[in-house]
Protein backbone atom coordinates (compact mmCIF):
# COMPACT_ATOMS: atom_id res chain seq x y z
CA UNK A 1 0.00 0.00 0.00
CA UNK A 2 1.38 3.62 -0.73
CA UNK A 3 1.33 6.35 1.99
CA UNK A 4 0.86 10.11 0.83
CA UNK A 5 4.26 11.51 0.50
CA UNK A 6 3.07 13.85 3.38
CA UNK A 7 2.24 11.49 6.36
CA UNK A 8 5.64 11.71 7.43
CA UNK A 9 4.73 13.62 10.65
CA UNK A 10 6.74 16.45 9.65
CA UNK A 11 5.73 20.44 8.84
CA UNK A 12 7.43 20.73 5.71
CA UNK A 13 7.33 23.31 2.67
CA UNK A 14 6.96 21.82 -0.58
CA UNK A 15 7.78 23.51 -3.64
CA UNK A 16 4.73 25.36 -4.24
CA UNK A 17 5.06 27.23 -0.61
CA UNK A 18 2.11 25.05 0.83
CA UNK A 19 2.59 23.75 4.24
CA UNK A 20 1.94 19.98 5.25
CA UNK A 21 0.81 19.12 8.52
CA UNK A 22 0.05 15.90 9.73
CA UNK A 23 -2.07 16.31 12.82
CA UNK A 24 -3.31 12.89 13.39
CA UNK A 25 -5.85 10.33 11.60
CA UNK A 26 -8.96 11.15 12.19
CA UNK A 27 -12.37 9.46 10.99
CA UNK A 28 -14.36 10.94 8.53
CA UNK A 29 -17.65 10.83 10.34
CA UNK A 30 -15.65 11.50 13.67
CA UNK A 31 -14.75 14.95 12.07
CA UNK A 32 -17.91 15.92 10.57
CA UNK A 33 -20.09 15.14 14.28
CA UNK A 34 -17.09 16.58 16.34
CA UNK A 35 -14.92 19.13 14.25
CA UNK A 36 -17.38 20.34 12.04
CA UNK A 37 -20.73 20.03 13.66
CA UNK A 38 -22.11 23.48 13.14
CA UNK A 39 -20.98 23.69 9.24
CA UNK A 40 -21.89 20.28 8.68
CA UNK A 41 -25.03 21.15 9.71
CA UNK A 42 -25.11 24.16 7.80
CA UNK A 43 -24.35 22.26 4.83
CA UNK A 44 -27.42 19.95 5.15
CA UNK A 45 -29.12 22.73 4.73
CA UNK A 46 -27.89 24.43 2.00
CA UNK A 47 -28.25 20.72 -0.17
CA UNK A 48 -31.80 20.65 0.99
CA UNK A 49 -32.35 24.43 -0.76
CA UNK A 50 -30.59 22.81 -3.88
CA UNK A 51 -32.66 22.63 -6.66
CA UNK A 52 -32.42 19.87 -9.78
CA UNK A 53 -35.52 18.87 -11.01
CA UNK A 54 -35.72 16.48 -14.09
CA UNK A 55 -37.68 17.15 -16.57
CA UNK A 56 -40.20 14.72 -18.39
CA UNK A 57 -39.12 11.80 -20.82
CA UNK A 58 -40.83 13.21 -23.47
CA UNK A 59 -38.56 16.39 -23.30
CA UNK A 60 -35.62 14.48 -23.58
CA UNK A 61 -36.39 12.51 -26.31
CA UNK A 62 -37.72 15.50 -28.51
CA UNK A 63 -34.75 17.35 -27.76
CA UNK A 64 -32.70 14.21 -29.08
CA UNK A 65 -34.92 14.48 -32.32
CA UNK A 66 -34.34 18.56 -32.53
CA UNK A 67 -30.90 17.67 -33.00
CA UNK A 68 -31.23 14.44 -34.94
CA UNK A 69 -33.38 16.91 -37.40
CA UNK A 70 -31.07 19.45 -37.37
CA UNK A 71 -27.79 16.90 -37.96
CA UNK A 72 -29.79 15.75 -41.09
CA UNK A 73 -30.19 18.91 -42.42
CA UNK A 74 -27.07 19.92 -42.31
CA UNK A 75 -25.74 16.80 -44.04
CA UNK A 76 -27.95 18.03 -47.14
CA UNK A 77 -26.61 21.35 -47.14
CA UNK A 78 -23.38 20.35 -47.12
CA UNK A 79 -24.43 18.50 -50.03
CA UNK A 80 -26.09 21.34 -51.86
CA UNK A 81 -22.61 23.32 -51.45
CA UNK A 82 -21.02 20.77 -53.08
CA UNK A 83 -22.66 20.53 -56.03
CA UNK A 84 -23.05 24.01 -56.31
CA UNK A 85 -26.40 24.51 -55.59
CA UNK A 86 -25.68 26.70 -52.27
CA UNK A 87 -23.15 29.08 -51.97
CA UNK A 88 -20.72 28.54 -49.30
CA UNK A 89 -19.88 31.34 -47.04
CA UNK A 90 -17.27 29.75 -44.63
CA UNK A 91 -13.74 30.22 -45.08
CA UNK A 92 -11.87 27.74 -47.40
CA UNK A 93 -8.25 27.00 -48.16
CA UNK A 94 -6.78 28.94 -50.81
CA UNK A 95 -6.46 26.81 -54.52
CA UNK A 96 -2.34 27.30 -54.63
CA UNK A 97 -2.45 25.37 -51.14
CA UNK A 98 -5.03 22.57 -51.68
CA UNK A 99 -1.88 20.11 -51.67
CA UNK A 100 -0.90 21.44 -47.68
CA UNK A 101 -2.40 19.88 -44.75
CA UNK A 102 -5.50 21.87 -44.29
CA UNK A 103 -4.98 24.21 -40.88
CA UNK A 104 -8.80 23.19 -39.94
CA UNK A 105 -10.81 20.39 -40.88
CA UNK A 106 -13.92 20.10 -42.91
CA UNK A 107 -15.99 18.17 -40.53
CA UNK A 108 -14.83 20.09 -37.31
CA UNK A 109 -17.15 22.78 -38.34
CA UNK A 110 -20.06 20.81 -38.86
CA UNK A 111 -21.51 22.45 -36.00
CA UNK A 112 -20.97 25.80 -36.75
CA UNK A 113 -21.65 26.38 -40.04
CA UNK A 114 -24.76 24.18 -40.20
CA UNK A 115 -26.11 24.98 -37.07
CA UNK A 116 -24.53 28.04 -34.79
CA UNK A 117 -24.28 30.13 -38.17
CA UNK A 118 -27.98 30.42 -38.10
CA UNK A 119 -28.89 31.28 -34.59
CA UNK A 120 -25.62 33.71 -33.48
CA UNK A 121 -27.60 37.00 -33.72
CA UNK A 122 -28.14 35.44 -30.02
CA UNK A 123 -25.08 35.90 -29.09
CA UNK A 124 -21.95 38.62 -29.13
CA UNK A 125 -24.82 41.13 -29.21
CA UNK A 126 -22.68 45.06 -29.48
CA UNK A 127 -23.64 47.34 -26.26
CA UNK A 128 -23.37 51.08 -26.52
CA UNK A 129 -23.72 51.84 -22.98
CA UNK A 130 -23.14 51.51 -18.90
CA UNK A 131 -23.58 47.72 -19.16
CA UNK A 132 -25.60 48.43 -15.37
CA UNK A 133 -29.56 47.30 -14.79
CA UNK A 134 -30.57 48.55 -18.03
CA UNK A 135 -28.04 48.94 -21.07
CA UNK A 136 -28.76 49.98 -24.58
CA UNK A 137 -27.92 47.72 -27.65
CA UNK A 138 -26.86 48.73 -31.32
CA UNK A 139 -29.30 47.39 -33.30
CA UNK A 140 -27.90 44.95 -36.29
CA UNK A 141 -29.52 43.08 -39.46
CA UNK A 142 -28.59 40.16 -41.23
CA UNK A 143 -29.25 39.45 -45.18
CA UNK A 144 -27.50 36.44 -45.80
CA UNK A 145 -28.92 34.43 -42.75
CA UNK A 146 -26.28 35.49 -39.82
CA UNK A 147 -22.66 35.03 -42.26
CA UNK A 148 -22.33 38.70 -42.23
CA UNK A 149 -23.99 41.39 -40.26
CA UNK A 150 -24.82 45.16 -40.84
CA UNK A 151 -25.36 48.10 -37.96
CA UNK A 152 -28.63 50.22 -38.93
CA UNK A 153 -27.66 53.12 -36.97
CA UNK A 154 -30.45 52.85 -34.41
CA UNK A 155 -30.29 51.50 -30.82
CA UNK A 156 -32.54 49.23 -28.94
CA UNK A 157 -32.49 51.26 -25.48
CA UNK A 158 -33.54 50.70 -21.73
CA UNK A 159 -33.03 46.76 -22.23
CA UNK A 160 -33.19 45.43 -18.90
CA UNK A 161 -29.62 43.09 -18.41
CA UNK A 162 -30.22 40.02 -17.03
CA UNK A 163 -27.19 38.80 -18.01
CA UNK A 164 -24.09 40.48 -16.78
CA UNK A 165 -22.42 39.14 -13.44
CA UNK A 166 -23.12 42.77 -11.66
CA UNK A 167 -23.76 41.33 -8.95
CA UNK A 168 -23.74 44.02 -6.34
CA UNK A 169 -24.41 47.37 -8.82
CA UNK A 170 -20.09 48.14 -8.77
CA UNK A 171 -20.60 48.35 -12.60
CA UNK A 172 -21.54 52.13 -12.52
CA UNK A 173 -21.02 55.57 -13.78
CA UNK A 174 -21.78 57.75 -11.13
CA UNK A 175 -19.59 60.53 -10.69
CA UNK A 176 -19.64 60.81 -7.02
CA UNK A 177 -18.72 57.08 -6.63
CA UNK A 178 -15.99 57.30 -8.96
CA UNK A 179 -14.42 60.18 -7.81
CA UNK A 180 -11.02 58.63 -6.65
CA UNK A 181 -10.97 56.29 -9.90
CA UNK A 182 -10.88 59.40 -11.54
CA UNK A 183 -7.84 61.24 -9.23
CA UNK A 184 -5.75 58.07 -9.33
CA UNK A 185 -6.18 58.07 -13.23
CA UNK A 186 -4.57 61.76 -12.94
CA UNK A 187 -1.61 60.95 -10.36
CA UNK A 188 -0.57 57.71 -12.08
CA UNK A 189 -2.24 57.56 -15.27
CA UNK A 190 -4.42 54.54 -16.87
CA UNK A 191 -1.26 52.25 -17.40
CA UNK A 192 1.65 51.32 -15.93
CA UNK A 193 3.84 49.36 -18.88
CA UNK A 194 5.58 47.09 -16.50
CA UNK A 195 5.87 44.25 -14.69
CA UNK A 196 5.17 43.83 -10.75
CA UNK A 197 8.99 42.72 -10.23
CA UNK A 198 10.55 45.73 -12.48
CA UNK A 199 8.89 49.06 -12.14
CA UNK A 200 5.30 48.27 -11.90
CA UNK A 201 4.85 48.00 -8.17
CA UNK A 202 3.10 50.78 -7.30
CA UNK A 203 2.07 51.54 -3.93
CA UNK A 204 -1.98 50.78 -4.24
CA UNK A 205 -1.46 47.69 -5.61
CA UNK A 206 0.57 47.03 -2.15
CA UNK A 207 -2.59 48.66 -0.18
CA UNK A 208 -5.44 47.00 -2.51
CA UNK A 209 -3.51 43.01 -1.30
CA UNK A 210 -3.88 44.12 2.61
CA UNK A 211 -7.28 45.09 1.74
CA UNK A 212 -8.01 41.53 0.30
CA UNK A 213 -6.34 39.51 3.03
CA UNK A 214 -8.20 41.25 5.51
CA UNK A 215 -11.34 40.81 3.83
CA UNK A 216 -10.90 37.54 3.47
CA UNK A 217 -9.22 36.50 7.16
CA UNK A 218 -6.12 35.27 5.47
CA UNK A 219 -2.42 35.91 6.58
CA UNK A 220 -1.50 37.40 2.68
CA UNK A 221 -2.73 37.68 -0.48
CA UNK A 222 -1.79 38.61 -4.05
CA UNK A 223 -3.39 39.99 -7.00
CA UNK A 224 -3.34 39.85 -11.17
CA UNK A 225 -4.48 41.64 -13.95
CA UNK A 226 -6.33 39.16 -15.44
CA UNK A 227 -9.03 36.56 -13.77
CA UNK A 228 -8.76 33.41 -16.16
CA UNK A 229 -5.31 33.99 -16.32
CA UNK A 230 -5.28 33.78 -12.35
CA UNK A 231 -6.17 30.45 -12.67
CA UNK A 232 -4.61 28.61 -15.69
CA UNK A 233 -1.13 30.44 -14.68
CA UNK A 234 -0.87 29.95 -10.74
CA UNK A 235 -1.94 25.94 -11.03
CA UNK A 236 1.05 25.00 -12.74
CA UNK A 237 3.06 26.76 -10.32
CA UNK A 238 1.41 25.15 -7.75
CA UNK A 239 1.17 21.24 -9.15
CA UNK A 240 3.48 19.36 -11.41
CA UNK A 241 4.41 15.74 -12.45
CA UNK A 242 3.51 13.70 -9.80
CA UNK A 243 0.73 15.66 -8.39
CA UNK A 244 -2.89 14.31 -8.37
CA UNK A 245 -5.64 17.07 -9.25
CA UNK A 246 -9.01 15.70 -8.16
CA UNK A 247 -11.43 18.34 -10.17
CA UNK A 248 -15.04 18.78 -9.91
CA UNK A 249 -17.00 17.99 -13.04
CA UNK A 250 -18.40 21.26 -13.75
CA UNK A 251 -15.07 23.47 -12.92
CA UNK A 252 -14.38 26.79 -15.24
CA UNK A 253 -12.16 25.87 -18.03
CA UNK A 254 -9.85 28.17 -16.72
CA UNK A 255 -9.46 25.64 -13.92
CA UNK A 256 -9.61 22.76 -16.21
CA UNK A 257 -6.50 24.59 -18.91
CA UNK A 258 -4.32 25.47 -15.23
CA UNK A 259 -4.35 21.65 -14.41
CA UNK A 260 -3.69 20.48 -18.19
CA UNK A 261 -0.73 23.02 -18.64
CA UNK A 262 0.66 21.68 -15.16
CA UNK A 263 1.17 18.38 -16.32
CA UNK A 264 -0.12 16.74 -12.89
CA UNK A 265 -2.63 13.97 -13.17
CA UNK A 266 -6.20 14.56 -13.44
CA UNK A 267 -9.04 12.95 -12.46
CA UNK A 268 -12.78 14.01 -12.49
CA UNK A 269 -15.12 13.51 -9.81
CA UNK A 270 -19.29 14.14 -9.87
CA UNK A 271 -19.91 17.41 -9.14
CA UNK A 272 -20.72 18.06 -5.48
CA UNK A 273 -20.26 14.48 -4.94
CA UNK A 274 -18.66 13.37 -1.76
CA UNK A 275 -18.67 9.89 -2.12
CA UNK A 276 -16.99 9.95 -5.35
CA UNK A 277 -14.85 12.14 -3.99
CA UNK A 278 -13.36 10.45 -1.51
CA UNK A 279 -13.60 7.27 -3.37
CA UNK A 280 -10.92 8.68 -5.61
CA UNK A 281 -9.10 10.01 -2.38
CA UNK A 282 -8.71 6.47 -0.76
CA UNK A 283 -7.80 4.75 -4.42
CA UNK A 284 -4.87 7.89 -4.70
CA UNK A 285 -3.90 7.14 -1.23
CA UNK A 286 -3.62 3.21 -1.53
CA UNK A 287 -2.16 3.04 -5.22
CA UNK A 288 -0.27 5.33 -5.54
CA UNK A 289 1.12 6.86 -8.91
CA UNK A 290 0.39 4.97 -12.01
CA UNK A 291 2.61 2.02 -12.63
CA UNK A 292 5.25 3.08 -9.69
CA UNK A 293 2.83 3.21 -6.98
CA UNK A 294 5.16 5.63 -5.35
CA UNK A 295 3.13 8.09 -3.41
CA UNK A 296 1.90 11.59 -5.36
CA UNK A 297 3.54 14.45 -4.32
CA UNK A 298 0.54 16.40 -3.17
CA UNK A 299 -2.96 16.03 -3.88
CA UNK A 300 -5.10 19.16 -5.02
CA UNK A 301 -8.84 19.15 -4.83
CA UNK A 302 -10.34 21.48 -6.95
CA UNK A 303 -13.77 23.11 -6.21
CA UNK A 304 -15.87 26.28 -6.93
CA UNK A 305 -17.74 28.53 -4.73
CA UNK A 306 -20.87 28.78 -7.36
CA UNK A 307 -20.71 27.11 -10.07
CA UNK A 308 -21.58 29.16 -13.10
CA UNK A 309 -23.14 27.41 -15.58
CA UNK A 310 -25.13 25.29 -12.48
CA UNK A 311 -26.07 27.59 -9.97
CA UNK A 312 -25.00 25.47 -7.39
CA UNK A 313 -22.85 26.20 -4.31
CA UNK A 314 -19.85 23.80 -3.11
CA UNK A 315 -20.07 21.28 -0.14
CA UNK A 316 -17.29 22.91 1.71
CA UNK A 317 -17.68 21.69 5.36
CA UNK A 318 -17.63 18.47 3.99
CA UNK A 319 -14.99 19.07 1.31
CA UNK A 320 -12.59 20.43 4.25
CA UNK A 321 -13.05 17.38 5.80
CA UNK A 322 -12.11 15.28 3.45
CA UNK A 323 -9.47 17.22 2.77
CA UNK A 324 -8.23 16.78 6.47
CA UNK A 325 -8.74 13.36 6.42
CA UNK A 326 -6.62 12.03 3.63
CA UNK A 327 -4.05 15.34 4.04
CA UNK A 328 -4.98 16.67 0.70
CA UNK A 329 -4.97 20.28 -0.04
CA UNK A 330 -8.14 22.65 -1.20
CA UNK A 331 -8.18 25.19 -4.09
CA UNK A 332 -11.36 26.72 -3.57
CA UNK A 333 -12.63 29.17 -6.90
CA UNK A 334 -14.79 31.98 -5.87
CA UNK A 335 -15.24 33.94 -8.59
CA UNK A 336 -18.79 33.76 -8.92
CA UNK A 337 -19.25 33.40 -4.76
CA UNK A 338 -17.05 36.49 -3.39
CA UNK A 339 -19.00 39.50 -2.39
CA UNK A 340 -22.08 37.41 -4.03
CA UNK A 341 -22.40 35.21 -0.87
CA UNK A 342 -23.10 35.56 3.08
CA UNK A 343 -23.94 37.96 5.44
CA UNK A 344 -21.18 40.50 4.77
CA UNK A 345 -19.78 38.98 1.09
CA UNK A 346 -17.25 36.99 2.38
CA UNK A 347 -18.50 34.40 -0.07
CA UNK A 348 -18.96 30.85 0.78
CA UNK A 349 -16.63 30.34 3.68
CA UNK A 350 -18.76 32.79 5.95
CA UNK A 351 -21.68 31.15 4.15
CA UNK A 352 -20.92 28.01 5.55
CA UNK A 353 -18.91 29.32 9.35
CA UNK A 354 -15.70 27.86 7.73
CA UNK A 355 -12.46 29.32 8.66
CA UNK A 356 -10.65 31.06 5.54
CA UNK A 357 -7.30 29.27 6.83
CA UNK A 358 -8.73 25.51 6.51
CA UNK A 359 -8.86 26.53 2.93
CA UNK A 360 -5.13 26.03 1.29
CA UNK A 361 -5.65 28.20 -2.06
CA UNK A 362 -8.80 31.15 -2.13
CA UNK A 363 -8.99 32.03 -5.90
CA UNK A 364 -11.05 35.16 -6.76
CA UNK A 365 -11.88 37.60 -9.80
CA UNK A 366 -12.94 41.01 -9.29
CA UNK A 367 -14.29 40.75 -12.56
CA UNK A 368 -18.07 40.33 -10.82
CA UNK A 369 -19.09 41.67 -7.37
CA UNK A 370 -16.81 44.69 -8.23
CA UNK A 371 -17.18 45.60 -11.40
CA UNK A 372 -13.56 45.77 -11.84
CA UNK A 373 -10.88 43.06 -13.77
CA UNK A 374 -7.71 40.97 -12.66
CA UNK A 375 -8.10 38.49 -9.49
CA UNK A 376 -6.29 37.46 -6.47
CA UNK A 377 -4.84 34.44 -4.84
CA UNK A 378 -5.03 34.21 -0.90
CA UNK A 379 -3.57 31.97 1.86
CA UNK A 380 -0.65 31.85 3.76
CA UNK A 381 2.41 33.91 3.37
CA UNK A 382 4.67 31.62 2.52
CA UNK A 383 2.55 30.41 -0.21
CA UNK A 384 2.17 34.00 -2.03
CA UNK A 385 5.58 34.85 -1.50
CA UNK A 386 6.51 31.56 -3.28
CA UNK A 387 3.93 32.70 -6.03
CA UNK A 388 5.74 36.14 -6.49
CA UNK A 389 8.54 34.50 -8.06
CA UNK A 390 7.13 31.40 -9.50
CA UNK A 391 3.54 32.37 -10.87
CA UNK A 392 3.75 33.26 -14.56
CA UNK A 393 1.21 35.58 -13.98
CA UNK A 394 3.37 37.39 -11.89
CA UNK A 395 6.31 37.63 -13.35
CA UNK A 396 5.51 38.19 -16.93
CA UNK A 397 2.28 39.86 -17.07
CA UNK A 398 2.05 43.74 -17.02
CA UNK A 399 0.92 44.91 -13.39
CA UNK A 400 -2.69 45.81 -13.03
CA UNK A 401 -4.24 48.77 -14.28
CA UNK A 402 -4.14 52.54 -11.30
CA UNK A 403 -7.81 52.79 -12.50
CA UNK A 404 -9.01 49.25 -12.04
CA UNK A 405 -7.02 48.71 -9.07
CA UNK A 406 -8.85 52.06 -7.62
CA UNK A 407 -11.80 50.50 -8.36
CA UNK A 408 -11.41 47.55 -6.27
CA UNK A 409 -10.31 48.90 -3.22
CA UNK A 410 -13.32 51.33 -3.55
CA UNK A 411 -15.44 48.31 -3.72
CA UNK A 412 -14.19 46.53 -0.93
CA UNK A 413 -13.94 49.30 1.38
CA UNK A 414 -17.54 50.04 0.69
CA UNK A 415 -18.31 46.58 1.55
CA UNK A 416 -16.20 46.46 4.15
CA UNK A 417 -18.22 49.52 5.70
CA UNK A 418 -14.94 51.79 5.76
CA UNK A 419 -15.96 54.65 3.64
CA UNK A 420 -18.14 55.46 6.41
CA UNK A 421 -21.42 54.22 5.17
CA UNK A 422 -23.42 51.01 4.96
CA UNK A 423 -24.16 51.22 1.16
CA UNK A 424 -22.05 47.79 0.95
CA UNK A 425 -23.80 45.57 3.57
CA UNK A 426 -27.12 47.19 1.70
CA UNK A 427 -26.02 45.93 -1.12
CA UNK A 428 -25.41 42.45 -0.17
CA UNK A 429 -29.17 42.32 1.37
CA UNK A 430 -30.54 43.90 -1.72
CA UNK A 431 -28.83 41.05 -3.96
CA UNK A 432 -29.88 38.41 -1.66
CA UNK A 433 -33.64 39.59 -1.35
CA UNK A 434 -33.37 39.69 -5.14
CA UNK A 435 -31.97 36.18 -5.54
CA UNK A 436 -34.66 34.37 -3.37
CA UNK A 437 -37.56 36.32 -4.71
CA UNK A 438 -36.79 35.94 -8.27
CA UNK A 439 -35.89 31.97 -7.83
CA UNK A 440 -39.54 31.88 -5.67
CA UNK A 441 -41.39 33.47 -8.26
CA UNK A 442 -39.93 31.32 -11.09
CA UNK A 443 -40.79 27.95 -9.40
CA UNK A 444 -44.09 29.31 -8.81
CA UNK A 445 -44.43 29.92 -12.62
CA UNK A 446 -43.52 25.91 -13.84
CA UNK A 447 -40.13 26.79 -14.77
CA UNK A 448 -37.60 23.74 -13.92
CA UNK A 449 -34.41 25.92 -12.27
CA UNK A 450 -31.26 24.58 -10.88
CA UNK A 451 -29.21 25.38 -8.15
CA UNK A 452 -29.11 26.85 -4.68
CA UNK A 453 -31.47 29.56 -3.36
CA UNK A 454 -28.57 32.01 -2.44
CA UNK A 455 -27.02 31.82 -5.90
CA UNK A 456 -27.48 34.86 -7.80
CA UNK A 457 -26.60 32.43 -10.79
CA UNK A 458 -30.39 31.22 -11.49
CA UNK A 459 -30.29 28.88 -15.11
CA UNK A 460 -33.58 28.26 -16.54
CA UNK A 461 -34.00 25.03 -18.45
CA UNK A 462 -35.10 25.20 -22.25
CA UNK A 463 -33.85 21.98 -23.09
CA UNK A 464 -34.67 21.71 -27.28
CA UNK A 465 -32.13 24.09 -29.60
CA UNK A 466 -34.69 25.29 -31.49
CA UNK A 467 -36.62 26.92 -28.21
CA UNK A 468 -33.26 28.24 -27.31
CA UNK A 469 -33.20 30.49 -30.20
CA UNK A 470 -36.88 31.67 -29.97
CA UNK A 471 -36.72 31.97 -26.15
CA UNK A 472 -33.42 34.56 -26.69
CA UNK A 473 -35.40 36.47 -29.55
CA UNK A 474 -38.87 36.61 -27.77
CA UNK A 475 -37.25 38.16 -24.48
CA UNK A 476 -35.13 40.78 -26.39
CA UNK A 477 -38.35 41.94 -28.37
CA UNK A 478 -39.90 42.34 -24.83
CA UNK A 479 -36.22 44.57 -24.20
CA UNK A 480 -35.15 41.91 -21.72
CA UNK A 481 -31.14 41.49 -22.37
CA UNK A 482 -30.52 37.57 -21.62
CA UNK A 483 -28.13 35.00 -22.10
CA UNK A 484 -28.70 31.43 -23.52
CA UNK A 485 -25.87 28.75 -23.54
CA UNK A 486 -26.28 25.08 -25.57
CA UNK A 487 -24.23 22.56 -26.55
CA UNK A 488 -21.46 21.80 -26.66
CA UNK A 489 -21.14 24.54 -23.42
CA UNK A 490 -23.82 22.44 -21.44
CA UNK A 491 -25.30 18.54 -21.93
CA UNK A 492 -27.00 18.26 -25.05
CA UNK A 493 -30.23 17.83 -23.12
CA UNK A 494 -30.01 20.31 -20.65
CA UNK A 495 -29.81 24.00 -23.06
CA UNK A 496 -30.64 26.65 -20.65
CA UNK A 497 -31.00 30.52 -19.82
CA UNK A 498 -28.64 32.03 -17.31
CA UNK A 499 -30.29 34.47 -15.37
CA UNK A 500 -27.44 36.55 -13.30
CA UNK A 501 -29.33 38.56 -10.76
CA UNK A 502 -27.93 42.14 -9.26
CA UNK A 503 -28.34 44.27 -6.15
CA UNK A 504 -29.01 47.68 -9.11
CA UNK A 505 -32.22 45.51 -9.94
CA UNK A 506 -35.43 46.94 -8.83
CA UNK A 507 -38.16 44.86 -7.69
CA UNK A 508 -40.09 46.62 -11.00
CA UNK A 509 -37.44 45.64 -12.91
CA UNK A 510 -37.72 41.98 -11.67
CA UNK A 511 -41.42 42.14 -11.73
CA UNK A 512 -41.58 43.47 -15.44
CA UNK A 513 -38.90 40.29 -16.29
CA UNK A 514 -41.48 37.92 -14.38
CA UNK A 515 -44.27 38.72 -16.73
CA UNK A 516 -42.62 38.83 -19.40
CA UNK A 517 -41.41 35.11 -19.07
CA UNK A 518 -44.89 34.20 -17.22
CA UNK A 519 -45.48 34.93 -21.24
CA UNK A 520 -42.96 33.73 -23.46
CA UNK A 521 -43.07 30.61 -20.89
CA UNK A 522 -46.38 29.88 -21.95
CA UNK A 523 -45.95 30.87 -25.81
CA UNK A 524 -43.60 28.46 -26.30
CA UNK A 525 -44.16 25.73 -23.57
CA UNK A 526 -41.11 25.98 -21.18
CA UNK A 527 -42.84 25.50 -18.12
CA UNK A 528 -41.44 21.98 -17.41
CA UNK A 529 -41.83 21.72 -14.33
CA UNK A 530 -43.87 19.06 -12.28
CA UNK A 531 -44.82 20.48 -9.21
CA UNK A 532 -48.08 22.11 -8.33
CA UNK A 533 -48.10 25.67 -9.03
CA UNK A 534 -50.56 27.93 -7.50
CA UNK A 535 -53.77 29.33 -9.47
CA UNK A 536 -52.61 32.74 -9.86
CA UNK A 537 -49.22 34.80 -9.86
CA UNK A 538 -48.61 37.06 -7.24
CA UNK A 539 -45.86 39.79 -8.08
CA UNK A 540 -44.88 41.92 -5.09
CA UNK A 541 -44.08 45.44 -5.49
CA UNK A 542 -42.43 45.90 -1.90
CA UNK A 543 -39.37 45.30 -0.23
CA UNK A 544 -41.54 42.45 1.81
CA UNK A 545 -39.52 39.08 0.79
CA UNK A 546 -38.43 37.55 3.82
CA UNK A 547 -34.26 36.74 4.47
CA UNK A 548 -33.24 33.79 6.45
CA UNK A 549 -30.97 35.15 9.43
Amino acid sequence: MARSANGSGLKQLNHSGMKWDDSGKNGYHRITTEKLGAGISTASRQNKQESFEQAPMYVAVCTYMGFGIVTLFGYFRDFLRAVGLEKCNLAQEREEQKDFVPLYQDFENFYTRNLYMRVRDNWNRPICSLPGPVFDLMERVSDDYNWTFRFTGRTIPNVINMGSYNYLGFAENNADFLKTVADKVQQYGAGVCSTRQEIGNLSIHEELEQLVANFLGVESAMTYGMGFATNSMNIPALVGKGCLILSDELNHTSLILGARLSGATIRVFKHNNMHSLEKMLKEAICCGQPRTHRAWRKILIMVEGIYSMEGSVVRLPEVIALKKKYKAHLYLDEAHSIGAVGATGRGVTELFHVNPADVDVMMGTFTKSFGASGGYIAGKKELVDYLRSHSHSAVYASAMSPPVTEQIIRAIKCIMGKDGTTEGIRRIRQLAENTRYFRARLKEMGFIIYGNDDSPVIPVLLYMPGKVVAFAREMLQRKIGVVVVGFPATPITEARARFCLSAAHTRAMLNQVLQHLNEVGDLLCLKFSRRKRPSSLDLCEETDFGLDS
